[in-house]
């Protein structure tokens, strides 16, 4: 009777072993079985079942054919495997078939990649513009000269691109004469452009100031003409940052 019984269950017992060793290899013996293959387990376990089963009697056959069958099913349904290889078993893959390399998320399905912000260039710094000013005069004289007109009114016409400048109109004399006198003079000079930009070229009287220095502030050699001739001047300066 123990012989009948173990002869009656050895059918099963072979085919859950034969399942067992099956569903750690696909069809192609290189691969896990994983629950998408279950049918195939099922086949073979079907088949392994039956075969063992013959070997009692045709009615174990049929027997062994069907428990082979579940047996192989749930082998396979049971194994976690991992098909894509993206790193999520195929119990919880959400996107089998993921390409490798592909980063996933706890799912199986790909990260999401959103556009990264391009880097925009820092912008170049604002370089000043600059406008300078730089009237000769005559000997002892205070009245500005006509070759000198070009210049004052290219000043003027900045100025009035750039309405939010002012600027200083400085006068300076040469080494010649009392510092009392040169001082008197170099303060007619600066005044004397100050009205050619105010009162012919109409830039406002409030962005124009004036300042003398006499001979305190030479740029040649007070002992020549020629540098004389330099120092006898009328400087002027705007500056504009562009917005």
């Amino acid at each position: 009777m123990r012989i009948s019984h173990a002869r009656a269950i050895a059918p099963f017992l072979l085919a859950s072993s034969v399942l067992s060793g099956c569903v750690t290899t696909s069809s192609t013996g290189d691969a896990p079985l994983n629950q998408g293959n279950w049918p195939l387990c099922s086949a073979i376990g079907g088949l392994a079942g039956g075969g063992l089963g013959a070997i009692e009697s045709s009615t174990w056959a049929a027997g062994g054919a069907a428990a082979g069958a579940v047996i192989g099913g749930l082998i396979c349904y049971a194994q976690d495997g991992d098909e894509d290889g993206d790193g999520v078993f195929d119990r919880r893959d959400r996107c089998p078939g993921t390409p490798s390399g592909t980063p996933v998320q706890h799912n199986g399905c790909p990260l999401k990649v959103y556009p990264s912000t391009p880097e925009l260039p820092e912008p170049a710094p604002v370089e000043a513009v600059r406008v300078e000013l730089d009237v000769k005069f005559d000997f002892d004289k205070s009245v500005v000269k006509e070759d000198a007109q070009n210049d004052i009114r290219s000043l003027a016409d900045f100025m009035k691109q750039y309405p939010q400048t002012t600027t200083t109109v400085e006068g300076h004399t040469d080494a010649i004469g009392t510092d009392a006198y040169n001082q008197g003079l170099s303060e007619r000079r600066a005044n004397a452009v100050r009205d050619v930009l105010v009162n012919q070229h109409g830039i406002d009287s409030s962005r124009v100031s004036t300042v003398g220095y006499g001979e305190a502030r030479p740029v040649a050699d007070n002992e020549t003409e020629s540098g004389r001739a330099i120092n006898r001047r009328v400087e002027a300066e705007v500056e504009a940052r562009p917005q």
